[in-house]
């Protein structure tokens, strides 16, 4: 796909409620450029599908979207398997809709776990907390270090532009000079979303997620692994209510990823 073409499979998405950012193309294209794939019938765009390879053996799908109009003819078997080959070699992660699951898992998808989706009110910040940084770029290297024990495969292109792209904000939870977590939030088609949110234990969590949604246009929704149970407990105790869920599946060998200290899933698109 063109950058505009993934504009245009963005606004699918947002057909289909699954609400994405605004300017999200650029930084998902700036992931996997050859990553984005889109079906066309007569040279009318009739399906979409994101097939990420961030490395030589790890690799993510989403965006696999076919238009109301061209359902039932076999194209989304014809993108899936254009997909796939983009992915041959790789470990496969996605995050599968509820009732897409038994599908994927016959193409030999396993889950590991759910995604919860909580959704509530913007935070209030303790004032003034001297830890919480801006993610500049003096502390951005630091970051990067921080988040790769949090992605199966290095993501530093994507990282550059998601926390520093347009309309967004990122923070780091510094202590002694190393980095103990952080966030980012966007705005989407409706409200702000916070992901990733990556911390050491649920009182950074929470410290980040109040300095990022502070002041920021409501709804908040966050993306979180039901495994780590600190993570329900801040959602609940900040009045967030669950409102859509999905797998964590794989296909290959599944990461070990810290999920205690994963508080906010970066993107359902892209891991």
């Amino acid at each position: 796909m063109s950058l505009s073409e993934l504009g245009t499979a963005l606004d699918w998405a947002a057909t289909e409620g699954w609400n994405p950012g605004l300017y999200d193309a650029a930084c998902f294209q700036a992931a996997d450029p050859d990553g984005f794939l889109m079906l066309c019938v007569d040279d009318e765009p009739a399906g979409s599908i994101s097939v990420v390879r961030y490395s030589d053996d790890f690799g993510f799908l989403g965006l696999y979207i076919v238009r109301p109009g061209w359902r039932g003819r076999g194209l989304g078997r014809r993108l899936w398997a254009a997909g796939l080959d983009h992915l041959a070699g790789c470990t496969v992660g996605l995050d599968g809709v509820v009732e897409r699951q038994p599908d994927y898992a016959r193409a030999g998808f396993v889950t590991a776990y759910r995604n919860i989706r909580y959704t509530g009110p913007p935070c209030s910040p303790a004032p003034g907390d001297p830890r919480i940084m801006p993610v500049d770029d003096a502390l951005l290297p630091a970051v990067l270090a921080f988040d790769r024990r949090f992605s199966p495969a290095g993501r530093t292109t994507f990282l550059r532009c998601w926390l520093r792209g347009e309309g967004r904000s990122a923070r780091a939870f510094v202590v002694d000079g190393a980095v103990a977590g952080y966030g980012a939030v966007r705005p989407c088609r409706v409200g702000h979303k916070v992901g990733p949110l990556f911390a050491r234990d649920a009182a950074v969590a929470g410290a980040l997620l109040a300095e990022l949604t502070h002041g920021v246009a409501g709804p908040v929704v966050l993306d979180l692994p039901e495994p780590n149970r600190a993570a329900v407990r801040l959602a609940d105790s900040l009045g967030f209510a669950p409102s859509f869920e999905t797998a964590r599946m794989y296909r290959g060998p599944r990461p070990d990823l810290p999920l205690s200290e994963t508080y906010g899933v970066t993107t359902f698109e892209l891991g």
